[in-house]
């Protein structure tokens, strides 16, 4: 039930003007769905959303971790931008160095992506090795984490 409670308050959110958590308890009670403004406070904390101005000058509800071109998240983006020094590939094999103690979180950011050409990825103390599915997804990937850092 809660999973499809926070799908439908996704929707409702890209869908419509919510402006207030109560807004969104009347809008899912409309949908047949029952809470209460605690628990859609919970929600609104797990799914990240924020509010955003408008150019009405009123604030609504949106998703807060929005894509990036690509496909990388804003995490991923600032991370690499702040971390990541070079890189390089050997078929479908990427190699990123990091500064010093940080290619975990850089080796974790890209697992947390869940990206279907990434096979894994093993970290250092300042070098990622990652395995692509192909050569050319690597290829690419590299492109686009050049674009990323540069």
């Amino acid at each position: 039930m809660k999973s499809q409670r926070q799908a439908k308050i996704m929707e409702i959110i890209s869908t419509r003007n919510v402006e207030t958590q109560e807004q969104l308890l009347e809008a899912l009670q409309k949908e047949g769905f029952r809470g209460t403004q605690a628990t859609i406070s919970r929600d609104i904390k797990e799914l990240r959303i924020v509010k955003e101005l408008t150019n009405l000058g009123t604030y609504r509800y949106t998703p807060g971790t929005s894509e990036l071109d690509g496909g990388f998240t804003t995490k991923l983006n600032t991370i690499f931008r702040e971390c990541v020094v070079g890189l390089d590939y050997a078929q479908n094999i990427i190699v990123i160095r990091t500064l010093p103690g940080l290619a975990s979180a850089a080796g974790s950011a890209l697992d947390s992506m869940n990206l279907a050409s990434v096979v894994g990825t093993l970290a250092g103390d300042d070098t990622v090795m990652v395995v692509m599915r192909d050569n050319n997804a690597a290829a690419a990937f590299c492109g686009e984490i050049r674009s990323l850092i540069s």
